[in-house]
């Protein structure tokens, strides 16, 4: 087994981008999720689950490190319109740094090709942080419990994750089908990819050999 893909969500909701190295922190893959969409009224979180536009819209982590939003400063007037655009209605951007509550879950997903593949998706619609290629159908599902290892990284699979309305949605387009999640459904019992944690930090790059144990 290797690690195929990489991937991190600076802004949550918002496209994710695709690298090929990433430190691995306790609060997982570095720069993911780092800001948030809440409600410039209500002060209240929103994510893609209710306001979908919000997945058209390209997070980035530029040279230095700084979030942009289609190119554009995380916090200038003109990112907050665009998400507010995208939104339906008037939102404010809110950097959360390191805390971890910015998770729904826990810090990491994990997805594996083989499952991606026995459920006929785009692996993009399952938002995942590493994709582990090499595995054999739903090979996954034997994982909650066990550690992943891929270098000095240790990450400790606990559970499968239960996917949401989120998936149906096309990561480029936008156009939405129903039928996404109900396969989800009914070939995996709602559940697919695996929410981790992470027990010793490092570095991983694209090709790291992986591997599971007790």
């Amino acid at each position: 087994m290797h690690v195929k893909e990489i991937w991190r969500y600076p802004v949550k909701s918002m496209r994710g981008e695709r690298v090929t190295a990433s430190n691995i922190a306790t609060s997982g893959v570095a720069g993911d999720r780092r800001t948030v969409v809440v409600s410039a009224t209500a002060a209240r979180l929103i994510t893609a689950r209710t306001h979908p536009g919000l997945l058209g819209l390209q997070a980035s982590l530029d040279d230095e490190g700084g979030i942009t939003i289609n190119g554009i400063p995380w916090d200038s007037a003109a990112a907050q319109y665009l998400a507010s655009e995208a939104a339906g209605e008037e939102v404010r951007l809110m950097d959360l740094d390191n805390d971890v509550s910015r998770f729904d879950v826990l810090p990491l997903l994990v997805a594996t090709d083989g499952a991606i593949q026995d459920l006929d998706l785009d692996g993009r619609r399952l938002r995942p942080n590493i994709v582990i290629g090499g595995v054999p159908g739903q090979t996954e599902r034997k994982w909650p419990g066990r550690l992943l290892r891929i270098g000095s990284v240790q990450i400790r699979v606990a559970q499968l994750r239960m996917r949401c309305v989120m998936t149906t949605f096309h990561p480029d387009t936008l156009e939405q089908d129903p039928n996404v999640l109900k396969r989800i459904v009914k070939k995996a019992g709602g559940r697919t990819a695996l929410d981790c944690s992470v027990i010793s930090p490092g570095l991983i790059q694209v090709n790291d050999s992986a591997s599971v144990s007790d």
